[in-house]
């Protein structure tokens, strides 16, 4: 595809990254307008003409969850009844990757429900970061590219922090994989804590497995939701006897009880990334946000012009 044929979009959710990426690739952000009728419904206008465009539509699935995902399937759907040659779904937080198997009798795997919603909607390509489960990537009968914010995180740890003593800590058993991503980058160790459900809201924390006695712990996660896990994994290594513990995840969500439950927890700071708008009302001194445009830019740069986005992972 010709350079000239390059268009992003933002809805509601993302406006600030999408401006980011747009400032990065040196592109206008295009005109959208997202409305409602009187009766409530949404209604979505494309302001520019996109016939035979190369179209990136950026929404993360934030609060309020439903609202955005009907502002993207729509958009989505405008844009394909518009002409455009290729649109591309640019989600930078997909929540219900979380929604990704049969844990209960009589529940839907939603994550795939929503996948098979936008192929149907016109998306013909999704770019998303750091998916809650890999095997959601299964999910889609449309090509993905799943970008990583590690790197990101990484680079910030090491040319923030001590590493000397640094270890890093998986949650959980489930997170170990994306932990022992993060540690081998910074060349640190790396411990797990001993989760197990008790029931549905109620989590204990037992042992834990690996050396943190006297060292700098940092809990790594793809994303921090009400921070109950993270605060109470906090206090499992304080009672094992870390010196201190930091925190990392790509996707800030921060909903509920999160911010008070961080301003007073034993957590010395929390890196998070901005796959998620943190509002001026969520962000406290200990809370560092990262852009992941730079990321998002140069992934779309590389799908307009045919070139590998695993690449920038090498």
């Amino acid at each position: 595809m010709s350079k000239h044929a390059l268009q992003i979009f933002a809805c509601n959710a993302s406006r600030d990254l999408a401006t980011e990426i747009c400032a990065r690739l040196g592109r206008r952000l295009g005109q959208l307008d997202i409305s409602r009728f009187t009766n409530d419904n949404l209604r979505v206008q494309i302001g520019d003409n996109v016939r035979e465009r190369d179209v990136y539509v950026v929404q993360s699935f934030t609060e309020p969850v439903s609202d955005h995902i009907m502002e993207l399937l729509i958009t989505l759907d405008a844009l394909r009844s518009a002409s455009a040659q290729r649109i591309t779904a640019v989600i930078p937080y997909y929540s219900y990757a979380r929604s990704d198997k049969k844990d209960a009798p009589r529940i839907s795997i939603t994550g795939r429900l929503i996948a098979d919603m936008l192929k149907t909607a016109g998306a013909h390509r999704v770019l998303t970061m750091d998916l809650h489960a890999d095997q959601v990537h299964g999910f889609f009968s449309v090509p993905v590219d799943h970008l990583t914010a590690i790197p990101t995180l990484a680079e910030h740890f090491h040319n923030h922090y001590d590493l000397s003593n640094m270890v890093a800590v998986a949650t959980d058993a489930g997170g170990a994989k994306r932990v022992g991503r993060f540690s081998e980058r910074l060349g640190i160790p790396m411990a797990i804590i001993d989760k197990r459900r008790v029931n549905d809201t109620e989590v204990k924390h037992g042992e834990v497995v690996g050396d943190v006695r006297g060292r700098d712990a940092v809990i790594f996660d793809d994303e921090i939701s009400t921070a109950g896990t993270l605060v109470s994994s906090a206090e499992t290594l304080r009672a094992a006897g870390a010196r201190s513990v930091h925190a990392g995840a790509t996707h800030g969500v921060l909903c509920g009880p999160a911010i008070a439950r961080l301003r007073d927890a034993a957590i010395d700071s929390v890196v998070v990334s901005n796959t998620v708008h943190l509002p001026a009302s969520k962000r406290i001194d200990k809370i560092t946000t990262l852009s992941v445009a730079p990321l998002f830019a140069s992934a779309i740069e590389r799908i307009h012009s045919g070139e590998s986005v695993g690449a920038l992972f090498e």
